[in-house]
């Protein structure tokens, strides 16, 4: 074991120590308020696990592991999750909704046709989980049809918060199990998993509040092992799936198509898009449930819960001579949408480069879609930029790896504060991916793609 590995070790080892910092807490569960205290504390210890994380990461690029590095950095991976799997949520009640709604198909009820508090389902209530339901009361389920099938599946084996969890821990393990392969296509070494599997916001997001963003990962994962081995139909068909588990993956589906055929996959998408949405269309345009009511509370319909729309709001509240539409958030993501769309074409008619390799340029590109999604959009959950990690065990990019751990300062956004504490985020980013732009476009300051070392990809 050399020098390095041992590094690792170490570093693994204070985040393991966190994790049990946080578990000795004894943080309150999601039905009594945490209070300031207690909140700034876990955000604390997120943010110190943050930057160890990055160490590691540091290390684990820019320096030669032994052959036990691997195995460290998985045996930790697991540690961590088997710490926080069986414990309450902390951070977010999102779960107990996912439970919900698999008690509400178990009993053979769509789970789009009522809310929480409809006299309908009064039958199914408990005191464990419809209580701690979010938005119970005005709020049709928002979670697309691939996420419903997997609510559906686990809970025809429990019922329960930590049954749902370990079944998000589960699509981790496929989604640590195709990376690594990816590893192996792309000749990497194997512990860069860590990017991933260490990342603390993704820790505490799944095996923690167990969010079904690590299904659509898992799948997106799977999507993106396919599409390395040339199953063009499969990857299509595993990405579709991704997709109506959380929206987002569908912007990585230029760098998929990129050099290949896009009629093969795009069709194998939209039979599975078609076929999910059929499964739940006993109750019309209502299997979109929560959407337009979700885009209202977030500020995306009339633009003030965009980051990059914040100086606009805030002059058309103090001044008389911008008077911004109220659907004017409307407008900009149809904007965004063209401009992703842009970005797209370019990506999915590239061809590669002397001295580029398929895997690595097609994670590469993910990132860059995603990212760029994210910082366009600007999401106030910082679970909502976990997936982020995924493309950047092969790709590791400077600015993805930051919002892919960044993020978690946004639980301390009180939820009037959006650009303030988004500007944590984003800012730095932005400043990453010009460097990282820059260096492209001069070879001799870039970093060879296929090594150990590399942050930034030669373009």
């Amino acid at each position: 074991m050399n020098k390095t590995t041992l590094y690792l070790a170490g570093l693994g080892g204070i985040l393991l120590m966190i994790t049990a910092a946080a578990l000795m807490l004894h943080l309150p569960s999601v039905d009594i308020a945490l209070t300031p205290t207690q909140r700034e504390t876990t955000v604390g210890l997120l943010l110190v696990a943050g930057l160890t994380y990055l160490v590691a990461v540091f290390v684990v690029l820019r320096h030669a592991t032994s052959r036990h590095a691997t195995l460290i950095v998985i045996g930790i991976a697991a540690a961590m999750r088997l710490a926080f799997v069986f414990n309450h949520p902390v951070l977010s009640s999102d779960i107990y909704r996912y439970v919900w709604d698999g008690q509400v198909q178990t009993a053979g009820i769509n789970p789009y046709r009522y809310v929480p508090t409809d006299p309908a389902l009064k039958k199914l209530r408990d005191t464990k989980v419809f209580p701690l339901i979010n938005r119970a009361n005005y709020a049709h389920t928002i979670y697309p049809p691939a996420a419903q099938v997997i609510f559906a599946a686990v809970g025809g084996f429990t019922g329960t918060v930590v049954g749902m969890k370990l079944a998000m821990v589960a699509f981790e393990v496929l989604a640590c199990w195709c990376m690594l392969k990816l590893l192996d296509i792309a000749n990497l070494p194997a512990e860069r998993i860590l990017i991933y599997a260490w990342n603390p916001l993704v820790l505490w997001s799944f095996a923690f509040d167990g969010h079904i963003d690590a299904a659509a990962i898992g799948l997106l994962a799977l999507a993106l092992l396919y599409r390395a081995r040339h199953r063009m139909g499969l990857a299509g068909a595993v990405l579709a799936c991704a997709t109506l588990v959380k929206f987002f993956p569908v912007v990585v589906a230029p760098a998929f198509v990129r050099g290949e055929k896009f009629l093969r996959p795009a069709l194998a998408g939209t039979l599975v898009i078609v076929l999910l949405y059929a499964l739940y269309s006993s109750v019309g345009t209502q299997v979109f449930g929560f959407m337009s009511g979700y885009n209202d509370e977030e500020g995306l319909t009339n633009g003030s819960g965009i980051w990059l729309l914040y100086p606009l709001s805030y002059l058309n509240d103090k001044t008389d001579l911008i008077d911004l539409p109220d659907d004017f958030g409307k407008y900009y993501l149809i904007a965004a949408a063209v401009l992703m769309a842009a970005l797209g074409v370019w990506i999915a008619r590239r061809r590669l480069k002397i001295g580029e390799i398929d895997v690595v340029v097609l994670c590469r590109d993910s990132a860059i879609l995603a990212a760029c999604t994210m910082v366009l959009v600007s999401p106030h959950f910082p679970w909502y930029f976990a997936w982020l990690a995924l493309p950047a065990v092969v790709a590791p990019l400077r600015s993805v790896i930051w919002l892919s751990v960044a993020p978690a300062i946004l639980y301390l956004d009180p939820g009037t504060e959006h650009a303030f504490w988004g500007s944590f985020v984003y800012a730095p980013a932005i400043v990453l991916a010009g460097l990282e732009l820059w260096q492209s476009r001069n070879p001799s300051l870039a970093i060879s793609p296929v090594s150990s070392s590399s942050f930034a990809l030669k373009e």
